[in-house]
């Protein structure tokens, strides 16, 4: 067993060898390198299987109860100051490596297929790897400077994917808004690093754990610099896992290519917050104040994400202000200090999720024949619909990704939710009763997506409409710029206007007389418009099976990873039964050396009523978004379309104000994109302009006033030093005079 441990440090290196013989290859002879480019995605694929296979066998090791195995070898040594390096292998480490090597193999194989036409593949497999690289470097860490340096190196390689497109100035832009938030929180961790160091003169975990909690309790520490240092450790979580108030780079890093949004998303960068905070939570717990501050950033969070989520109408974006809601619960369960549950979160969600994002490229893919290559229209859930028909296998594994993160059983999410909002009913009423609300809004917007994603027809073909009055769809679109496609605006506003509800706003119905045909898989056809005009399109397709087979091996995962959770009797009288199987023995290293009084079982009874609450409000939530868009809400819809078309200004009651503020809320950010950009972009733009002034007008004009002055005077005193005493003796008398005449 040592003997395998002493090999651990080979997991992160595996993929090294693939991109550097990639990135020489595009240096130095990039014509034959570019020819073979299919190539070099098996090698890729090769070595992080590898690195999966490796890093089972220390789970399997971990799970059969060996102990946390650290290995270290100094680096720098200066009279008592010793850095050193390692690698630090324990349940926590376990987890997250199976995560990211089983995600990222994933995403790699769908990758082949789905940036096969782009210019930048191999750019791409270069980047990706070693996204992977890092990530898998950052969580067999064994200390917090090295924690910091592959935390750089993953923020690096997200700023690289996010603006993999830099040629276009929405994606330029998006990476730098990435970077430039996350610096935020980078920089609260380093100082907080170097605090902690300061305090301890330590920056292993164990010592830093153990200082700490024998310091602590007896005040040998300064209780306020220790809570200071602590959050500012946490501020850097808060940026890499999208946090209020530092989650706005979340929904612009959508301008990556759809794979790299499933790994950021899953398994990578949003992920290594949640690590961090879990590998430092045995230094947090004996902080109170932080842990309840934790705990609320996390509420605000889920809650947050999940009404930004509602009216968004990029699919992309929508699943981001998902995974923005869902980390927030992990990070509420942290905040109150049930660590299995919010690690068990992090792994049903990541594949679910992982499915999800895969599931929305499989869409975007089929819908770019009929919108062109623009992510303005292929990613808007307004032109799509009825895709059902035309991607049988995407439709499916996207209808079971929605079901587990809306908390439906047998699914995965359903566990690990379920456990989350039972520990927050039992800490607090209040996070309780959000984390409940936030559930049931989880299932509306997560229906929401996939019944305007698949269900009904296909509203692509109305936006061409021809009229004499010519407006767009959708006033502006996200992407900053309008759209006018010569849309009939009295069919769209008629429809808008016939009871459309807030949340499917812009949204057109189709027509009780329009004609579809059957479904003809990639072929052409023609179907006539109430309008009298004819259309041909081609329809969307199924993706190929390179894209299709990492969506149906993440199905496996999310309709069976829960079983590591499900609850079972454990034969005591008392009817207990454990709070998590083979997750719970997973973990019980790490929680028995920092977590001595977690609760680890549960009456099966309040389990029971619990399910089924959490499930109501999941399948209240589901009815909800299929009043809203479903089928039935479409057909009586058609059946008043005649009569919407004769309605003119109707009178607009209370409750249309409250949809309508609440829709503009969700679709707009919350504001906060705006208020950032008034506050922190034009206020300290205006600051520079107003420093500039000062640079240039106050200290440069004392400068140049000075010098000016000197010039001035040694002019005038050229003239004054003629030689002749008649101009001495007169410039004497006039300086007598003036001196006479001010004396009294």
């Amino acid at each position: 067993m040592e003997h395998t441990y002493q090999y651990a440090w080979v997991i992160p290196l595996l993929p090294l060898p693939v991109i550097m013989s990639m990135g020489f290859g595009l240096f130095l002879i990039p014509t034959a390198t570019k020819n073979l480019r299919r190539i070099w995605a098996f090698p890729s694929i090769l070595l992080l299987s590898i690195a999966m296979v490796f890093s089972l066998h220390l789970s399997i090791q971990q799970i059969n109860g060996s102990s946390i195995y650290q290995y270290l070898w100094s680096w720098t040594i200066n009279n008592d100051f010793s850095l050193e390096f390692g690698y630090l292998v324990d349940p926590l480490t376990s987890i997250m490596l199976i995560l990211i090597t089983t995600v990222g193999i994933l995403v790699l194989i769908y990758s082949d297929d789905y940036m096969s036409h782009d210019e930048g593949y191999l750019r791409f497999f270069v980047y990706i790897s070693f996204f992977n690289t890092s990530m898998l470097g950052l969580v067999t860490s064994s200390n917090l400077i090295q924690i910091y340096f592959f935390w750089e190196l993953v923020g690096m390689c997200s700023y690289l994917l996010i603006g993999f497109w830099f040629t276009r100035p929405i994606a330029a832009s998006a990476c730098q808004k990435a970077f430039v938030t996350n610096r935020v929180g980078d920089f609260g961790l380093l100082l907080g690093i170097l605090g902690f160091f300061w305090i301890t003169g330590s920056l292993e975990f164990r010592d830093l754990f153990q200082i700490a909690n024998n310091w602590i309790p007896n005040n040998g520490i300064n209780s306020l610099l220790t809570t200071l240092c602590a959050f500012l450790l946490f501020l850097g979580a808060v940026a890499k896992s999208a946090q209020f108030p530092l989650h706005v780079w979340l929904p612009d890093a959508m301008e990556g290519p759809t794979p790299i949004s499933a790994l950021i998303h899953a398994a990578t960068m949003v992920a290594a917050g949640i690590f961090l905070l879990a590998r430092l939570l045995p230094l947090f717990i004996s902080l109170p104040l932080i842990m309840s501050f934790i705990s609320l950033v996390g509420t605000i969070t889920l809650f947050l994400g999940a009404t930004l989520a509602l009216a968004q109408r990029d699919i992309k974006r929508s699943l981001a202000y998902s995974t923005m809601s869902q980390l927030g619960y992990m990070m509420l369960a942290l905040g109150i200090g049930s660590y299995q549950a919010a690690l068990f979160h992090l792994i049903t969600h990541a594949y679910s999720k992982a499915l999800l994002f895969l599931g929305s490229g499989s869409v975007i893919h089929s819908m770019e024949p009929l919108v062109g290559y623009s992510p303005d229209k292929s990613q808007n859930m307004v032109l799509m619909g009825g895709l059902r028909k035309y991607v049988p296998i995407t439709r499916t594994t996207f209808l079971c990704g929605t079901l587990s993160l809306c908390g439906i059983p047998p699914l995965a999410c359903f566990w690990s939710k379920d456990e989350i909002l039972s520990n927050s009913w039992l800490y607090s009423p209040f996070f309780g009763i959000i984390a409940s609300f936030t559930a049931g809004l989880t299932a509306f917007y997560m229906f929401r997506i996939y019944l305007l994603t698949f269900d009904g027809y296909l509203r692509v073909h109305f936006q061409n409409y021809s009229s004499t009055k010519e407006g767009s769809l959708y006033s502006i679109s996200l992407w900053g710029k309008s759209i006018s496609k010569g849309v009939n605006r009295d069919f769209v506003l008629s429809t808008m206007k016939s009871g459309v509800s807030f949340f499917s706003q812009n949204i057109p119905k189709i027509p009780a007389n329009t004609k579809i045909p059957a479904n003809t898989r990639n072929k052409t056809g023609s179907f006539s418009t109430p309008f009298g005009a004819k259309k041909t399109f081609v329809y969307p397709h199924e993706t190929g099976n390179t894209m299709l087979f990492p969506l149906l091996i993440l199905l496996l995962f999310t309709l069976f990873i829960g079983s590591i959770g499900i609850h079972f009797d454990n034969g005591v009288k008392d009817n207990r039964i454990l709070e998590l199987t083979i997750l719970s023995k997973w973990l019980t290293p790490s929680i028995n050396l920092f977590q001595e009084n977690e609760n680890s079982s549960i009456n099966s009874y309040e389990f029971i009523t619990n399910a089924i609450s959490s499930v109501s409000l999941a399948i209240f939530g589901l009815f909800i978004a299929y009043i809203f868009y479903g089928s039935a809400y479409s057909f009586f819809q058609n059946l008043n379309f005649k009569n919407s078309l004769v309605k003119k200004n109707p009178k607009k009651s209370f409750l249309d104000e409250v949809k309508k503020e609440i829709y503009s809320w969700s679709y707009n950010r919350g504001y906060i994109d705006f208020f950032y950009t008034r506050v922190f972009v034009l206020g300290i733009r205006r600051l520079a302009e107003l420093t500039h002034f000062f640079d240039k007008g106050v200290i440069d004009g004392i400068i140049n006033g000075v010098g000016l002055a000197g010039f001035c005077i040694g002019e005038e005193i050229k003239y004054v030093g003629g030689g002749r005493i008649s101009s001495y003796l007169f410039f004497f008398l006039c300086y007598v005079s003036l001196f006479l005449f001010f004396i009294p």
